[in-house]
């Protein structure tokens, strides 16, 4: 047998390196991925908060540790602290909701009687020719969904009792990642950089869009959603609605879905006033969500997250349906993420072959 052409001997080492480097690489992101939520965010808060932590860099002589452990109190009593408590009021109040349902004191099949009640003739008669005038069936499939979603309901109460153990591994690995990102990051990033086997310019241009997309889709979507919630809650309390905290934060997680998450829930609360005759009280409320809830939606997404990554809105807004649809909720930033990482590599692809590179 002849021994290998001397020629390829640095070939097959470069090949065998490079299976090796993906093995590991597979082999590392497997031991981590059940701590995928946490380092998602870790990172995320990290690159939020890096202005700030180079702003009292600045200030404290760069002494990094002391500034990132500054801008990590921050992080803790600005974010995670209110969305602890935010998270403990939503099971109480889901909680709240879910025993006056069980006891009568909430219930469905009442007020879709009063519904279909109060509806014209003319539409009870459109339901008959559509085949939906069985109004015994169709309380029946609505007891269903509602005894599904109690239960639902009661799951995720007893789930999070159950998971604070997780919960909490979570949460520190998140603040102690923070911390490490934000003290190390510059060295990091830039080891990350020598890496990646692109162009300075075009690896300039692809960090750059990364952190931009980002910033813009948390600062955005949270904004959008924190005021579209309260917003709402503040209609839903004034009008007497029960459980209008609960509701509130339903609409706020459902504001993550551009144009369409508020209405969601506000719209049928109206349809129900009009239909068991508290007109005003309907009308007022589609006024209200569409001219102050919708406006929120339709100016403060663009400014926040449309303008700062130059992305259209229909592109915004597949994107984002697209990544809560495969990643669940880190999906409202990892959808957007990665359609502007998408465009960006092939802004690079089209000029690099236009400079024949």
């Amino acid at each position: 047998m002849p021994p290998p052409h001397p020629d390829r001997a640095p070939v097959l080492a470069n090949k065998a390196f490079l299976l090796l480097l993906i093995a590991v690489s597979v082999a590392f992101g497997w031991i981590l991925w059940p701590f995928f939520g946490a380092l998602f965010w870790g990172v995320v808060l990290a690159i939020l908060f890096a202005p700030l932590h180079r702003r009292l860099l600045a200030r404290l002589n760069g002494r990094e540790s002391l500034s990132a452990l500054a801008t990590l109190a921050v992080v803790v009593l600005i974010v995670l602290l209110p969305l602890a408590f935010l998270t403990a009021s939503l099971v109480s109040e889901g909680a709240g909701v879910y025993q006056r349902m069980q006891s009568g004191e909430l219930n469905f099949g009442r007020y879709f009687d009063q519904i279909m009640q109060a509806l014209p003739a003319w539409v009870t008669e459109r339901m008959n020719q559509l085949g939906l005038g069985n109004v015994a069936a169709l309380k029946q499939k609505l007891g269903t969904a509602v005894s599904q979603g109690t239960s639902l309901i009661a799951a995720q109460a007893l789930s999070v009792g159950q998971n604070t153990f997780e919960f909490i591994v979570n949460f520190f690995i998140t603040i102690y990642l923070v911390f490490f990102l934000l003290r190390d990051g510059a060295s990091l990033a830039g080891r990350i950089n020598a890496a990646i086997p692109l162009e300075e310019g075009d690896k300039r241009e692809l960090l750059v869009k990364f952190t931009t997309v980002i910033r813009a889709a948390v600062k955005g979507n949270v904004v959008v959603a924190i005021a579209q919630g309260a917003l709402g809650g503040l209609a839903f309390w004034f009008l007497g609605v029960n459980g209008a905290l609960l509701w509130a934060v339903i609409m706020a997680f459902l504001s993550l879905l551009p144009a369409i998450g508020g209405g969601l829930v506000w719209l049928p609360v109206a349809l129900y006033f009009l239909v068991t005759g508290e007109v005003w009280q309907g009308i007022g409320l589609i006024a209200y969500g569409v001219l102050v809830i919708g406006m929120v939606d339709n100016v403060l997404r663009q400014i926040l997250v449309g303008k700062d990554t130059k992305m259209p809105d229909y592109v915004v807004l597949i994107s984002t349906l697209g990544g809560m649809a495969v990643f669940g909720l880190n999906g409202f930033v990892i959808g957007p993420v990665i359609a502007a990482m998408f465009m960006a590599v092939w802004d690079i692809c089209i000029t690099a072959r236009g400079e024949g590179r």
